[in-house]
């Protein structure tokens, strides 16, 4: 059995700490990195969003449960895969939070292999998630360095305008309109209208 623990973070969010202990030993087990919260709340305030992860909570907790934490990540906009532990009667409440995008939910008690596919499967949609991720807060970062003026510039440039065409929608000279085209690029990072597409309209730009 290798130790070199395998990519990305479980956390586990339970406040039962007979139910955390026995995730954290099965998982560990099986070379994943575990990290337990007693509560919802706690986990809010440590979360890392940089990292790679998936999440495994309680439906039903003292203080938050599992659902109101769910909604504060949506809110977040956090690509954060979710997988809610239930009881028996949970099932339906659970059937609930996939329609709100979690991934599954795990029964009491637990199927061990079942469980272990579940993470396996949570961690590879995290690392794709999260990669998306990135790449959309790099984008908002580079955008956000544009001024307001060359913010409507880009709009156009993107719906295929043309320099004079561009010039005449802004009262402003073709001089001028080179000039911040020049300065987008440079801010953005690009070397051709194909790069300001995909910067600008992300996974929604064309495929050239």
């Amino acid at each position: 059995m290798s130790l070199i623990p395998k990519n990305g973070t479980v956390y586990v969010v339970d406040d039962d700490e007979a139910v955390r202990d026995s995730l954290q030993w099965l998982l560990e087990g099986s070379n994943y990195l575990v990290r337990g919260f007693d509560s919802a709340e706690v986990f809010l305030a440590r979360y890392d969003p940089r990292e790679v992860a998936c999440l495994l909570v309680d439906i039903r907790m003292d203080g938050m449960s599992g659902l109101e934490l769910q909604d504060r990540l949506l809110e977040r906009g956090s690509p954060l895969p979710i997988a809610f532990i239930t009881g028996h009667g949970d099932v339906p409440m659970a059937v609930s939070t996939m329609k709100k995008g979690a991934l599954d939910f795990i029964q009491k008690p637990f199927d061990e292999k079942a469980l272990l596919s579940l993470v396996e499967r949570m961690l590879e949609n995290a690392e794709q998630a999260f990669a998306e991720h990135q790449q959309a807060a790099n984008r908002e970062a580079m955008l956000a360095k544009l001024t307001s003026r060359e913010a409507q510039l880009l709009e156009r440039i993107v719906a295929g305008r043309l320099n004079k065409q561009i010039a005449d929608d802004l009262g402003i000279s073709i001089k001028t309109v080179e000039a911040h085209r020049a300065n987008i690029m440079e801010k953005l990072n690009a070397n051709t209208v194909a790069d300001l597409l995909k910067i600008a309209l992300g996974q929604n730009a064309p495929k050239l």
